[in-house]
């Protein structure tokens, strides 16, 4: 079985906890996962379509959603599958035009679920403490500026 895998060097810790942010942001808020992210070792960030900003009480409640997932120990799996057999359950639309018939689904326990070809953790508890070290809301946009400490 074939799919497109890119060589990106990644942090796996930072982006397991981008995957379970995502979850959380569609948990708490029903907006979409982000559409915009940018996934680094120091810091990370994620942009969502909210329609009004996220208070601070509405942060740290993110922040401890993170973290409860987290250290619940959760396995971090992934399967490979057609295309076609998940298309009812994932937005295709951002694959790449030549992406292959199969696509790898990472699943963070029974938590989270999203097509990804990025390096993960095997276990939650490898993760660390997740830290929203920064926040904005400009034009429909809320950025979430996160860290990872030991």
């Amino acid at each position: 079985m074939e799919f497109n895998q890119h060589n990106k060097q990644e942090y796996p810790p930072m982006h397991t906890a981008e995957h379970i942010l995502n979850g959380t942001m569609v948990r708490m808020f029903g907006c979409g996962r982000s559409f915009s992210a940018h996934i680094e070792r120091k810091k990370s960030k994620c942009d969502y379509r909210l329609a009004t900003p996220l208070s601070e009480s509405q942060l740290r409640g993110v922040e401890d959603a993170v973290n409860a997932v987290i250290g619940r120990g959760l396995p971090v799996t992934t399967e490979v599958v057609r295309q076609e057999d998940v298309a009812d359950r994932f937005d295709l639309s951002r694959l790449p035009d030549d992406a292959s018939a199969m696509v790898r689904i990472v699943h963070v326990g029974d938590y989270d679920e999203c097509l990804c070809v990025g390096a993960h953790v095997e276990n939650t508890s490898q993760i660390g403490h997740f830290r929203i070290s920064s926040a904005r809301f400009s034009d429909g946009v809320q950025r979430i500026v996160f860290r990872l400490d030991e």
